[in-house]
């Protein structure tokens, strides 16, 4: 194994979230290092499946310090935004080690060990940037499918041509389930598999959403439900697992296109899928818009509350002193794990272990 690294803060994960953070740490002036499993910056979002664009216009998504390109109220295509997340790492000389996924992190006294491979970084603060989204969650019974049925999860799907002639199932009704079901549906039959999620009041991509998103965005979204406001303590927990609602594409735009709405999928009968209505579809193809795990079973440390998420106030691991978090899910608003809101949440990390540091500096 070779000599171990030393860094004063490690930053795991070298999207958005890590991106952002890694601007705070130079601010202050912090030793750091960011590390990457992905060869280059952004490709986690390149890597997405081709027609993909953002529901938040250019405006929206910048990171501090560099302004996104383009116009303010065109929306980017997943290419774009990697490029965009690239062009800031050097702009900024953000030092990243690409291809290191880090496989354990755990603690030796006051400081941190993770491992990647045959390399270890030993440093005195982790900061996990990383979103809830790194391990793809399939019903158990998709094993039970007949093998002719191409099966792909959300994550795999690219464009329409990796699937086969014949009827479409698109499990998973939120945004994604029906902005890949209004792609396929002009040359498939397409079932939608799952309840609704209910639909954002307008479009963002029309005079009502000019004149709206930005007051949604930056007061109901980032300010008004957030963990600092009492209903925002009170409706975040409700809506962690639950889907958001539909942003671009409506109900009518699915039943127009001839979308054929159904019920969840549960279970398999004679290797085909079965609706919780007890019916059941002959299909060619499944797609898997079911959703992530936050895969993080690679940390070995007591940072786990008794459901298995992360135990934390604002990203700030009090039982783990040193540790942080930025990018989960509603961290401390509903956009936390966006572009428009991660560099809130980043600065409030490294301005905690900007103090932490000084304070051990001191003693």
């Amino acid at each position: 194994m070779n000599t171990p690294e030393h860094t004063g803060t490690l930053v795991i994960g070298g999207g958005q979230a890590g991106l952002a953070v890694g601007h705070e740490l130079l601010k202050c002036d912090l030793p750091f290092l960011v590390v990457d499993a992905n060869a280059r910056t952004g490709d986690s979002w390149r890597h997405r499946w081709d027609s993909l664009r953002l529901f938040t216009p250019n405006w929206a998504n910048s990171l501090p310090g560099l302004q996104f390109p383009g116009e303010d109220w065109d929306f980017p295509t997943k290419d774009e935004v990697a490029d965009y997340l690239e062009s800031y790492a050097r702009h900024f000389e953000l030092p990243i080690h690409h291809d290191t996924r880090i496989e354990r992190l755990t603690g030796d006294g006051d400081r941190f060990v993770a491992t990647a491979g045959d390399t270890t970084f030993v440093a005195d603060n982790v900061v996990v940037a990383m979103a809830a989204y790194q391990r793809r969650k399939v019903p158990s019974f998709a094993d039970e499918l007949d093998a002719t049925i191409i099966q792909l999860h959300v994550a795999d799907y690219q464009n329409p041509g990796q699937l086969q002639d014949g009827p479409v199932l698109v499990a998973g009704a939120g945004n994604s389930g029906a902005e890949i079901a209004m792609e396929l549906v002009e040359h498939h039959e397409v079932l939608l598999s799952g309840p609704s999620t209910g639909a954002q009041p307008f479009r963002p991509d029309r005079l009502s959403g000019r004149i709206l998103m930005p007051f949604f965005a930056k007061v109901v979204l980032t300010r008004v439900l957030s963990k600092s406001t009492p209903i925002g303590r009170k409706v975040l927990p409700e809506l962690l697992h639950k889907g958001a609602p539909l942003l671009r594409v409506k109900p009518r735009d699915l039943e127009r296109a001839g979308v054929v709405r159904v019920g969840r999928t549960v279970s398999t009968e004679g290797g085909q899928p079965m609706l919780e209505d007890g019916s059941h579809h002959h299909v060619a193809n499944v797609v898997w818009c079911t959703g992530f795990d936050h895969g993080m079973s690679w940390l070995d440390l007591p940072v786990f509350g008794q459901h298995g998420e992360i135990d934390h106030d604002r990203g700030v691991v009090a039982a783990q002193p040193g540790l942080y978090f930025v990018a989960l899910k509603f961290q401390h608003s509903i956009l936390s794990d966006t572009l428009l809101a991660v560099g809130r949440d980043a600065a409030h990390v490294v301005d905690t272990l900007r103090q932490r540091s000084r304070a051990r500096t001191l003693a």
